[in-house]
């Protein structure tokens, strides 16, 4: 389990980056409109990539323990969370870029992909190491 759990800490702290590289984005930057929709989408992203690795952490834990599995993977908890912010962007639409928002919730999975993008890279360079040895 310790590869999931240094995947998940991973994962967070570049979404950590990202939102943090967004906030500065919509501090200095000229246009501040498009920043507040990324800001926002990429907060329910992170919600939404947090929950999904906190139920996923659960439903393995009791498939080992032959426990009980109630829920699943809050599926409708995730996708509330996106048309909240949807309605929040359309309400306050002077604020908030619609596309930008859209382009912040898709956030966490382009994260998802580096990750695996990186990972699978550094997996075949450091077994052809140990093959050349």
């Amino acid at each position: 389990m310790f590869d999931y759990e240094s995947m998940v800490a991973r994962q967070r702290k570049w979404m950590l980056y990202l939102l943090a590289i967004m906030v500065l984005g919509a501090g200095f930057l000229p246009h501040p409109r498009i920043f507040n929709g990324l800001i926002l989408g990429a907060v329910v992203s992170f919600y939404n990539l947090w929950l999904l690795q906190h139920k996923t952490t659960y439903l393995a834990n009791a498939v080992a323990s032959n426990s009980k599995i109630r829920g699943g993977l809050g599926t409708f908890s995730r996708l509330a969370a996106v048309m909240l912010a949807v309605l929040i962007a359309i309400r306050f639409e002077e604020h908030f870029h619609i596309i930008a928002l859209v382009v912040g919730i898709v956030s966490s999975y382009a994260v998802l992909g580096l990750d695996l993008t990186l990972r699978m890279f550094s997996y075949k360079k450091k077994h052809k190491e140990n093959k050349d040895k």
